[in-house]
C-alpha cells in the first residue's frame, strides 16, 4: 500500500520540468517536476518507532554536530513589516556554528555531512536528523502520513553525499500520551521513506512522556548507517575551477526553515488551507510535500562517474553547504537564472520581506542536492533526457572562497 498523500496529485500537475542540454548560463524559464512516492512497504519490516526529544530548530550547523535551538513566539503585530530573518524565528545560525568549532576541538573529524567510520576497505557512514518545527505544521494540517519520509530523507540525503549506500534506519517516537492511530501514521512513513532510500527500518523507540509534550504532539528523530568502500568516498578533494554544479530539483521547503516560514504565516492573511498563489494546491499542502530522497539518483550519478563533491541543501542553503564540499581556495559562482524558483518561495520572501542574501542561507530555493563533477560528468548527465530524472547546471566552480551569484 502507498502512504497517500493528497497534495500529490495536484503538485505533479502545477509543476513541469525539462532537461538543460548544455551548462552555458542563461535566462530561462523553467519549473521543477516532483513524482509522488509510490513504492510499497514490505509487512516483514518490524513496525517499530521514531522520534525525539524537545522540538529543535531544523537547522543544520556547519559540522557534523546537530543542534536544538530556543524558538521565538510566532505572534507578531499587524502593523509591523520590517524584513524578517532566521534569528528572529529564534534560530541562531552563527551561535550554532560556533558551538560546532567548540565540538571539533574534544571530536576532532567532524564537519561532514555525515560520520564516517572506518571497517576493513570500507567506511560505515552514519547521519542523524529531525524534521524541525516542520512538525508544528503536521499539528495544525493533519497531514500525517508524509512526516516519516521527511525524517528518513534529512539522514539518508546526508550520507548519500559521501557516496554511501544507506543500510539501515532506527527511529525515536516521543508523545505526552500515545496514540496508536497516528503513530501507525507515522511509522508508515518512516517505511515509505526507507523503502524509497531502499533500506531497511532496523529498529526505534517509542516514548510516553506526560507532561512533557502538549496533548496531541510528538515529536521526531532517527539516524542511518550506510556503506561505503574507502576508495570510493566521495570527498570533494579532487575538485577543481571550472568543475559544473549540477542541482536536483528539491519538493518544496523540505524540512528546514520552518520557524521562520511560521513566522511569515503569522504575518500572512492567508490560512494553511487557502491556494497558494501561483500553484494549485493550498499553502499547507506545499508546506508539508515530503522532502525528496535523492539516494538512487545520486548513488546512479555516481556510478556512471564525474561525481566530485555532493551537498545536501539544508538549513544553510547554497551559502553555507556548498562550500562544505570545496578544498580551501575555492568557491562557487550560481547562475540566478537556471532554474525556476518554486512559488512557495516566493510567497516566504514577499510576505515576509525576506532578503535575497537571507533566503539563500535559510531555503533550498527549489534545489535539495547539488553534485560538483567534471565538465565531461556533466554534459553527460544534462543530455541524458532517457531518464525521469530531472537536473540542472546551476553554476560552476571558481577559484576564491565562498558563493556569489550571477
Amino acid at each position: 500500500m502507498a502512504t497517500s498523500f493528497g497534495a500529490n496529485t495536484d503538485i505533479t500537475k502545477c509543476i513541469t520540468g525539462s532537461i538543460r542540454p548544455s551548462c552555458q548560463k542563461s535566462s530561462i524559464s523553467q519549473h521543477y517536476l516532483w513524482r509522488s512516492p509510490s513504492g510499497r512497504f514490505s509487512k516483514k519490516l518490524p513496525l517499530l518507532s521514531l522520534a525525539a526529544g524537545e522540538v529543535g530548530a531544523e537547522r543544520k550547523t556547519k559540522g557534523f554536530h546537530i543542534l536544538s535551538m530556543s524558538k521565538a513566539a510566532t505572534g507578531e503585530s499587524a502593523d509591523r513589516v520590517e524584513t524578517l530573518t532566521y534569528k528572529d524565528a529564534g534560530v541562531n545560525i552563527d551561535a550554532g556554528s560556533e558551538l560546532v568549532r567548540r565540538i571539533a576541538k574534544m571530536a576532532p573529524g567532524i564537519g561532514g555531512f555525515g560520520g564516517l567510520f572506518p571497517l576493513g576497505d570500507s567506511y560505515l557512514v552514519a547521519g542523524t536528523d529531525g524534521v524541525g518545527t516542520k512538525l508544528k505544521l503536521a499539528f495544525e494540517t493533519g497531514i500525517h502520513e508524509t512526516i516519516g519520509i521527511d525524517l528518513v530523507a534529512m539522514s539518508v540525503n546526508d550520507i548519500v553525499t559521501s557516496g554511501a549506500k544507506p543500510l539501515f534506519f532506527l527511529d525515536y517516537f516521543a508523545t505526552s500520551q500515545l496514540d496508536v492511530d497516528l503513530a501507525e501514521k507515522v511509522i508508515k512513513g518512516i517505511i515509505d521513506g526507507c523503502q524509497q532510500a531502499d533500506c531497511a527500518l532496523l529498529g526505534g523507540e517509542t516514548a510516553e512522556m506526560p507532561d512533557f509534550y502538549a496533548g496531541g504532539e510528538y515529536d521526531l528523530s532517527g539516524f542511518a548507517v550506510g556503506i561505503v568502500k574507502k576508495d570510493s568516498v566521495i570527498d570533494g578533494k579532487n575538485i577543481v575551477a571550472g568543475d559544473v554544479l549540477i542541482g536536483l530539483p528539491s519538493s518544496g521547503v523540505h524540512s528546514n526553515g520552518f520557524s521562520l516560514v511560521r513566522r511569515v504565516l503569522a504575518r500572512s492573511e492567508l490560512s494553511l488551507k487557502d491556494q497558494l498563489p501561483g500553484a494549485a494546491v493550498t499553502l499547507g499542502e506545499a508546506l508539508m510535500a515530503p522532502t525528496v530522497i535523492y539516494v538512487k539518483q545520486v548513488l546512479d550519478l555516481i556510478n556512471k562517474g564525474g561525481v566530485k563533491g555532493i551537498a545536501h541543501i539544508t538549513g544553510g542553503g547554497f551559502t553555507d553547504n556548498i562550500p562544505r564540499v570545496f578544498p580551501s581556495g575555492l568557491g562557487a559562482v550560481i547562475y540566478k537564472d537556471s532554474w525556476a524558483v518554486p512559488p512557495v518561495f516566493k510567497w516566504i520572501q514577499e510576505v515576509g520581506s525576506v532578503e535575497d542574501s537571507e533566503m539563500r542561507r535559510t531555503f533550498n530555493m527549489g534545489i535539495g542536492m547539488v553534485l560538483v563533477v567534471s565538465k565531461e560528468a556533466s554534459l553527460r548527465i544534462l543530455d541524458n533526457r532517457n531518464t525521469s530524472n530531472i537536473a540542472y547546471c546551476i553554476g560552476e566552480v571558481v577559484d576564491g572562497e565562498g558563493v556569489s551569484y550571477g
